[in-house]
C-alpha cells in the first residue's frame, strides 16, 4: 500500500514563494540598518539635535559667508541655546577678505550663535601674516572681529616668539596685542657677508 501526501493548494505555494522572496531580499540588502551614534548627554539637558560630520556656515548682514565650522559632531541643546563643536576647524573671513583659521579639542556657539569659544590646545593662524597664536581657551566674537584669549598665550612668527597672560585681536583691522607679563625672544638678524 502506497502512502500519498496530499497536494499543497495553491494559496500554500504562493505562501512559500513569498516568503523565499522575502529571506532573499534581506540577505540581498545592502544598507543594513539605521548607525546612530549614542545621543549625547551633559548637565545643559537632551540636545533637541545633533549632526555628525557637519560643516556649518554663518553668514553676515550683508549675506556674506564670515565663519565656517567643520566638525564630525555638532550638538544642540535647547535649555541654553548653545551648539557644542568636537574637534572644531574654523574659517574665520575678515573685512578684507582674509581667512584666518582657528581649530581646538573642542567649542561653543553661544546664544543666538555668538561667541564661538574654542578649548583645549586652541590655535589661530593668521596665513598672511605668517604667525601663530597657541593658548588653551581663545574666544571669537564674530560680530566685531575680535578674538581673544584670558589664558597664557604663546605667539610665532619665525623666527620670534612672544608669550603673554592675554590676547587680542581684531581681524577686521588686522591689529593684534599680547598684554601682561610679556616676554619675547627676537633673534637678531644675520647679514650676509660679502666675499672678499
Amino acid at each position: 500500500m502506497a502512502w500519498s501526501l496530499p497536494r499543497p493548494s495553491f494559496r500554500v505555494w504562493l505562501l512559500l514563494i513569498l516568503l523565499a522572496l522575502g529571506g532573499a531580499l534581506v540577505l540581498l540588502d545592502p544598507r543594513g540598518g539605521p548607525e546612530y551614534g549614542e545621543v549625547p548627554r551633559d548637565e545643559a539637558g537632551e540636545p533637541d539635535y545633533y549632526l555628525e560630520g557637519a560643516r556649518l556656515t554663518r553668514f553676515d548682514a550683508e549675506g556674506r559667508a564670515h565663519q565656517r565650522l567643520d566638525t564630525p559632531r555638532l550638538v544642540h541643546t535647547p535649555h541654553d541655546d548653545v551648539t557644542r563643536l568636537q574637534t572644531p576647524d574654523a574659517r574665520l573671513h575678515d573685512s578684507a577678505g582674509r581667512v584666518w583659521y582657528a581649530r581646538a579639542d573642542s567649542g561653543v556657539l553661544g546664544p543666538g550663535g555668538n561667541p564661538l569659544t574654542l578649548s583645549g590646545d586652541a590655535r589661530l593662524n593668521a596665513p598672511e601674516e605668517r604667525w601663530q597664536l597657541d593658548t588653551e581657551v581663545l574666544h571669537f566674537d564674530a560680530d566685531t572681529g575680535h578674538a581673544w584669549s584670558d589664558t597664557p598665550a604663546l605667539l610665532r612668527q619665525p623666527p620670534q616668539r612672544m608669550s603673554g597672560d592675554r590676547f587680542d585681536a581684531w581681524i577686521h583691522d588686522n591689529r593684534a596685542r599680547l598684554t601682561d607679563n610679556v616676554r619675547g625672544h627676537h633673534p637678531p638678524e644675520t647679514r650676509e657677508e660679502s666675499p672678499p
